[in-house]
Order: structure tokens, then sequence, then C-alpha cells
């Protein structure tokens, strides 16, 4: 099979082919983030990388092209940002997956973006001819992302819950540099009240009968809901003013969407409730974090370290930008099915 991916990025796309066991002869890459595309060449050194998509000649591919895949720029479109959409520059791009889709004329595409406004939406259905499924990541991930596929590929059905949470991709040791130590700790720790008053946190009365939170690693249970898992994203408290990266959250559920953009402590991934494992953390028995980067890699379903060899601030980007590689894996799986592959 021959691939072009559009705004290609770190190439989760190969992954879902690889883990999909589709064989692949040709896979073309249209990108220009220099972080990005070193990331992608070092775990697949025979992508062919193209450039800029708004140089590409599509004419060229004509026939050649057996399976066209993309997620366009998101930000005019997205709920988060200002929702200027197709005046946007960044989604107009969309139109260069549509003329290539209408050059190349391949057998399948796959198109990726956020959830919108539904008239931003009957557009993009209109020009690719088929309506969207809507998938959240957390069916097969720790992480709560909600997105729109538009494909051709036959019998998309929902993937089956793995009922994977954030405590069960946890890092065992980590950095100190992820951590929130000194005066944000100890300003949640001793605001334990107000997180109460807030209800971002609740007491499991039928354990306690105490009326404030006791911050121990014993009273973890009650602080978090005795852990009980979540499907969602459940808030437990804030830092200072509770912005969008002061927020921190249960690890008992979901994680928020990776992003990649944002401020903040925690913005690009969060900022979560944790155990102390470590002693030379933190002098207490609990602590605020970020993610790591290989936690947000099994976020999106790829390997440990596959976006290492950059910096963390472009590593959180780029796996900001990516996909959650087994949702792809189940849409592919439908190819195979219907075009008998041999599994590579």
């Amino acid at each position: 099979m021959n691939v072009l991916s559009l705004f290609d990025g770190i190439s989760a796309g190969q992954v879902a082919l690889e883990r999909a066991g589709i064989k692949v002869n040709k896979y073309y890459a249209s990108e220009i983030d220099k972080y990005a595309i070193q990331v992608t060449q070092k775990n697949y050194p025979n992508t062919i990388q193209l450039g800029d998509v708004t140089k590409i000649d599509f004419n060229e591919y004509m026939g050649k092209i057996d399976l066209l895949i993309g997620g366009s720029p998101c930000q005019g479109f997205s709920f988060v940002g200002k929702q200027l959409n197709f005046e946007d520059p960044r989604s107009k791009l969309f139109f260069k997956f549509v003329e290539a889709l209408n050059s190349i004329k391949p057998k399948y595409f796959l198109l990726e973006n956020v959830k919108m406004k539904k008239e931003y939406q009957d557009i993009i259905s209109e020009h690719l001819g088929v309506e969207p499924i809507e998938i959240n990541s957390a069916l097969v991930s720790a992480q709560q992302r909600k997105r729109l596929y538009w494909t051709n590929m036959p019998n998309i059905k929902q993937p089956e819950n793995q009922h994977i949470y954030l405590k069960d991709i946890l890092e065992k040791v980590v950095d100190k540099k992820y951590c929130l130590i000194g005066k944000h700790l100890q300003w949640f720790i001793e605001n334990s009240e107000y997180q109460l008053r807030k209800k971002y946190c609740s007491l499991n009365t039928m354990n306690s009968k105490e009326k404030a939170i006791t911050m121990t690693a014993r009273q973890y249970a009650n602080w978090n809901g005795n852990h009980v898992v979540y499907e969602s994203t459940k808030r437990v408290g804030v830092i200072g003013n509770g912005g969008q990266g002061q927020r921190v959250y249960d690890i008992n559920g979901k994680s928020v969407a990776l992003s990649a953009l944002g401020g903040g402590q925690g913005a690009k991934t969060g900022l979560y409730l944790i155990e102390v494992i470590q002693e030379d953390i933190i002098n207490g028995e609990l602590l605020i974090r970020k993610l790591t980067p290989i936690e947000c890699e099994r976020l999106q379903n790829l390997p440990d370290d596959y976006s290492c060899g950059i910096s963390d601030s472009q590593r959180y980007k780029c796996l900001g930008n990516g996909w959650t590689v087994d949702v792809i894996v189940h849409m592919l799986k439908n190819i195979i099915k219907v075009e008998n592959i041999k599994i590579a």
C-alpha cells in the first residue's frame, strides 16, 4: 500500500499502519515542523518527506496513492480557540486535503479534526462526501480526547472500551522538574477546606467523619473518592486562581486532552494529584505534577521515548498535535477485512 499523509506531524499514522499489520511500500509525508520531521525520520527513516503542503503538485501522485490521511490544523475550528473557521489561514489548509483527494483519487481517505460548530462540520462533510464519526480516545487510552473522523473506510463503529485510566500509565519514578513543590503544593494543602467548598473533591463519608481533608496517603482515598475509577476527567482542586493550567485532576480517571498550546503550570498536560513514591521529591505524602513526555506518549498509544531527541517543550507540542494511535488502528482494520489484506 502507498500512503500520502498531509500534516503528518510525528507520523502516528505510520505507527497505526504498522500496528494494524498493513504493509506500506511507500509513505509520503507533508510536514513543515522540523522537530516533528526529526521524530518521524528517527522512527521511520524511509519516510519520503515532501515539505510544505501548499507547494505539492498532487497531479504527480494521481493513481499512485492507495490511502490519503491527514489531520489538518484545527485552531480555527476549535471550541477552545476563537472559532475563526475557514477565514483562519490554518483552517484553510483543509482545502489542500480536498485538492489532494480530488486530484489523486485514492481508494481510501481519512481526515481527523476537532469537534466544531455544526455549520463548519457540514462544510467539510459536503466537500468530502461523507459524514464524520465522533470517537473519544478515552475508549482506547487514558486520555479524554473527542475527535471527528471523516473516512470512506467501510463499517466504522465505536471501539470497545478498554477501561484504561491515568493511574495505569504513570511512570513510577519521575524527575523533580515535573513536580510542583514548595509554595504551590503548600497552598493546595493549606486550602483543602476551600477545595471542598468549591466541590472540586468529595469526602467519602461512609469511611470518614472528618469535616476537612487530612492530606496524607492514608486519607488519599477520601480525597479521591476511595479510588473509584471515572470514565471522564475529575477535577479535585486548583492551584491559585484555577486557570486552565492550574486545575488539578484525579489520576483514577482520564487525563485532559493533550494540547500543543497553552501556558500555566500544567496547561499542555494537566496537573494531577499523585501519591508520593519517591521520598526525595518532597517532605510529605502527596504531590501535584504535570505529566512527563513518556506518559503523554502513552496517552497517544505511542511507544515510550518515541518522541525523544528533541526538547520536552517540543515533545509536548508534537504529541498534542498528534493522533491517538489505537483509534486509527481500529479504523484501519476495516480495510484489512474488506481488502482481505495479508497481515504484514
